[in-house]
């Protein structure tokens, strides 16, 4: 009996090597009524207490230091991924898998960008719409250049004293700061060293990571920093330079991990780290995060 449970378990989470009616149509509902929950719950919590406007744009391509713009290439990367993994696991073919499937990042986060335009404190943005279409264009085009994702974006973030000095848009609670506190995120590429050298001893699982990140950010541009906010912290950008692995490469014949591999191989990995500061001061981290 216990054989036959872990048996239909793992059978679960195999994917289909022919369409899965069942799945796919399981897939396409459950995508469908979490994206429409998500943008109602947004009209609700986020927008609702702001009054509307004629549709618009705004440019916001200097605030933040960019830091949002890499947060929307990593979340349509990232949706459209797992959009197309799970049409993949209802047994779709490859081009439904990338039309639809890897899709599902631009077009959620569109979604999102009207709202925005629709909103007077906010505006849609061309920025933001052309990072959410670069991240969507970097996995098709991997799939279809490699058939393999050789380059993934991550994330990883570690607290800052900045959310201290603005609690209500930084964060006051370190699940709010993960989202909000752009001094403490750092996004990263990911490249995976064996698949650029097939065949070499190089252990499949080992990346090499390049990370953007930035601080001293109080509001998204430095204009009312200088005005409103004290203390004045200087604004600067940072690279990075680490290890990383790759989970979806370490091998295993559980389709259950996986999965949780899959899901996880978003997070970069803590790691041996150096840092350059302004692109010119080098520090050096035993352990990044």
């Amino acid at each position: 009996m216990g054989y036959s449970q872990n048996n239909s378990f793992e059978s679960f989470f195999k994917p289909s090597d022919s369409l899965n009616l069942k799945r796919q149509n399981t897939v396409i509902i459950s995508e469908a009524v979490l994206a429409a929950g998500t943008l109602i719950g947004l009209s609700q919590a986020w927008y609702a207490d702001y009054p509307k406007s004629d549709f618009h744009f705004i440019n916001d391509n200097s605030d933040w230091l960019q830091m949002d713009k890499f947060g929307h290439v990593f979340a349509s990367y990232h949706l459209g991924r797992f959009g197309a993994e799970m049409l993949q696991w209802s047994g779709a073919n490859k081009k439904n898998q990338l039309l639809y499937g890897a899709g599902l990042g631009f077009a959620f986060l569109t979604a999102v960008e009207v709202f925005d335009g629709y909103s007077s404190q906010w505006g849609a943005s061309s920025g933001d719409i052309i990072a959410n279409a670069s991240g969507t264009a970097l996995y098709v085009s991997q799939e279809l250049i490699w058939k393999e994702q050789r380059i993934t974006p991550k994330f990883s973030f570690h607290t800052t004293k900045y959310a201290g000095y603005r609690p209500e848009v930084l964060g006051s609670s370190y699940t709010e700061q993960i989202l909000k506190d752009y001094n403490g995120q750092t996004y990263w590429l990911s490249v995976n060293l064996h698949s650029f050298a097939k065949g070499s001893k190089i252990p499949k699982w080992l990346n090499v990571a390049l990370g953007y990140g930035a601080e001293g950010m109080i509001t998204g541009n430095k204009e009312n920093t200088t005005t409103t906010y004290t203390p004045n912290p200087q604004r600067f950008k940072q690279l990075y330079l680490s290890l990383d692995v790759d989970l979806t490469k370490i091998e295993t014949n559980s389709h259950f991990l996986k999965t949780i591999f899959s899901v996880f191989n978003s997070v970069k990995i803590p790691a041996p780290t150096i840092k350059f500061v302004q692109f010119n001061d080098i520090k050096y981290h035993f352990i990044y995060f």
